[in-house]
């Protein structure tokens, strides 16, 4: 049985992030050029992208360029001009959404479905390896059996499924949310996005009655699927995204390096089923602890099917209602409140002055710790606290940044260092030196002849002592010598000046051929005919004339213009899986209490800075749609 590559796929804001990620274990990562990558503030230029190729190609890891921002016409030829330019800056594969980027020539690298072209259905996901895209981008809303039943829907493996395992989420499907451009022209589809998702809401009745007032009721908390790793790679995932392009390196290296160890650990238990997708020997020098660094709280997001009545356990609780911002890890409970800026917690953990901590919305640094007793700290914070209605006796206590640990993260030495076995053997004129990568499916290796005049040594054993000290000294180079042969008709002396300089030749070549791997893929573009459970309305996003030559050729001949070109005032700004009256113990299809009968206590609107927001349930389908109000009466 030959072992499926599996790849850790990480984020990279920059080119240090990309490192910081690649050294953490990452099997690829994911960069935004200086335009057209979906993140403005996480532009690249070509030149620190090339570099990133570089140092990821010596590990054999990949490199993903984003460019999945929609286009206008005028920005078309822009857009292959910069995808031609991460070719030329060695990215193995682009990442788009907008298909009017296909009726384009593209270089000859692999093709990758952004999770914005709605990749969430068997018909779509066939769709779009007819069209000729090497994988697809799963929506986050896919459970473990949503996906085996999609993998399980067409035989040709060669197909690759990626899917987000950790971080922040959107509570509308990716590529169908238009809550942004409709309230603050700033398109999702176009890497702008107004985040109103984390934006304080009031709760309203069908009678426009306050339920809840000032909540976060569409923030999500994030995704953390780490214990389902196996179930994704046995539902067919081959690569398990990691969310965070405008996460700095502490965060990348902490969750990279967190996942680096349990899927090495799922590894060796499959009996060879599965295997990294890339090289080297990680030490991380710290312990990964995903709560650590930036926490909203966690969730698997498994949403039952629709037709699932199996769990009766409401609420879910997929939102933090409380708050949008990172709360990190529950740490204790208030044992007492003793003034505006001193309370008692009681814990089990050691707190520090420095440490950030949460209750309810409320965040304050701690200044001063004291032990009272096993179990009970008394703190004395930055900031009053006394006065937030959320403090009181018994109320949970977060800490959301912990001097220690980010102290340790910041000073560890990670690194990744890729086995080398290297040889000397001596000739007629000289000396032979070769250097091979080894471990992985194809040995990489170079050799190099240096002519000399050879000497004998007049301590046999001390010489060649010498020879294999300077031959394994490899650091700075991200290689180690795991296997040093000298294999010497006879023990020469060679002074250590010249076997250093030959050792940093050979090792700069092998480095060299080794960060210039890439495999190619000429893609074939075809047109095959488009779903008819694929709607042609806005949610297409045909924002320019070569999308729509695209979808023409698929059979498509009234496509409507994306919501950024002819704004659709009756149109769903968000379409969610995540339900409000579900996460509110309110499920129309469970009626499993009071609360799903009594509509007076049902969601119906939200409400913020005066704009009011009508709330949709289509409960057959378990979803949720929002639609703006224009003129409504508040």
């Amino acid at each position: 049985m030959t072992a499926k590559p599996i790849e850790l796929l990480a984020p990279a804001r920059d080119l240090q992030v990309g490192k910081c990620a690649i050294d953490a274990g990452a099997d690829a990562v994911y960069i935004g050029p200086a335009q057209f990558g979906a993140r403005a503030a996480a532009g690249n230029s070509d030149a620190d992208i090339a570099e990133l190729c570089r140092y990821a190609h010596l590990y054999g890891c990949r490199v993903w360029a984003t460019l999945n921002t929609l286009l206008f016409d005028g920005e078309v030829e822009a857009a292959v001009q910069q995808a031609w330019q991460l070719y030329d800056a060695g990215v193995d594969g682009l990442l788009i959404q907008d298909m009017g980027l296909l009726e384009c020539e593209l270089p000859p690298i692999r093709l990758h479905a952004s999770t914005q072209c709605d990749c969430s259905s068997p018909d779509k996901l066939r769709w779009l390896q007819e069209v000729g895209f090497s994988r697809a981008v799963l929506a986050r809303e896919l459970s473990c059996e949503q996906i085996r039943a999609l993998n399980d829907s067409w035989s040709d493996r060669r197909f690759e499924l990626e899917a987000f395992v950790h971080g922040a989420l959107c509570v509308s499907y990716s590529g169908q949310c238009y809550m942004s451009e409709a309230v603050s022209q700033r398109s999702a589809n176009r890497g702008r996005c107004a985040q109103l998702c984390r934006q304080q809401y009031d709760l309203l009745d069908a009678d426009k009655r306050v339920i809840r007032s000032a909540c976060y009721p569409l923030s999500l908390c994030d995704l953390d699927r780490s214990s389902l790793l196996r179930e994704l790679l046995e539902a067919g995932v081959s690569s398990l995204k990691i969310e965070g392009r405008l996460k700095d390196a502490g965060y990348v290296r902490n969750i990279v390096g967190y996942y680096r160890l349990l899927l090495d650990e799922l590894f060796e238990q499959s009996d060879g089923k599965y295997r990294r997708a890339s090289y080297g020997r990680v030490s991380l020098g710290f312990e990964p602890n995903p709560e650590k660094t930036f926490h909203r709280g966690a969730t698997t997001l498994q949403i039952p099917l629709p037709n699932d009545k199996s769990d009766n356990h409401l609420p879910l609780h997929l939102a933090n209602m409380s708050t949008p911002k990172s709360t990190g890890e529950q740490i204790g409970t208030i044992a007492e409140v003793r003034s505006k800026d001193v309370i008692d917690i009681a814990t089990s953990v050691e707190l520090s002055a420095g440490d950030g901590i949460v209750i309810g919305s409320q965040g304050a640094y701690v200044n001063r710790v004291e032990q009272l007793s096993d179990g009970v700290v008394r703190v004395k914070t930055s900031s009053p606290l006394i006065e937030h209605s959320a403090v009181t006796k018994h109320a949970p206590v977060y800490r959301n940044y912990d001097k220690l640990f980010l102290t340790r993260l910041t000073a560890a030495k990670t690194q990744r260092l890729l086995p080398v076995s290297i040889a000397l053997t001596d000739t007629d004129s000289g000396f032979m030196l070769s250097a091979t990568a080894v471990g992985q499916e194809d040995d990489v290796q170079v050799e190099q002849h240096f002519e000399c005049e050879k000497t004998e040594a007049t301590n046999p054993e001390a010489a060649i002592a010498a020879i294999r000290l300077a031959l394994a000294k490899l650091g700075g180079t991200g290689m180690e010598a795991v296997n040093v042969n000298v294999r010497l008709s006879k023990a020469w002396f060679i002074p250590a000046s010249q076997i250093n300089g030959w050792r940093r030749e050979v090792c700069a070549r092998l480095s060299q051929q080794l960060s210039s791997r890439r495999t190619l893929c000429k893609h074939i573009i075809s047109h095959p005919t488009l779903p008819t459970s694929i709607p042609t309305d806005y949610r297409l996003n045909v924002s320019n004339s070569y999308a729509r030559r695209f979808y023409e050729q698929c059979g498509v001949a009234d496509a409507a213009d994306a919501f950024e070109l002819a704004p659709e005032p009756q149109a769903a700004l968000m379409t969610c899986r995540y339900c409000l009256l579900r996460e509110l113990g309110q499920c129309r299809k469970l009626q499993t209490t009071q609360a799903a009968n009594d509509k007076s206590l049902q969601p119906a609107y939200l409400r913020t800075a005066g704009k009011l927001f009508r709330l949709s349930f289509d409960c057959k389908n378990c979803l949720m749609h929002i639609y703006k109000l224009f003129d409504a009466h508040l």
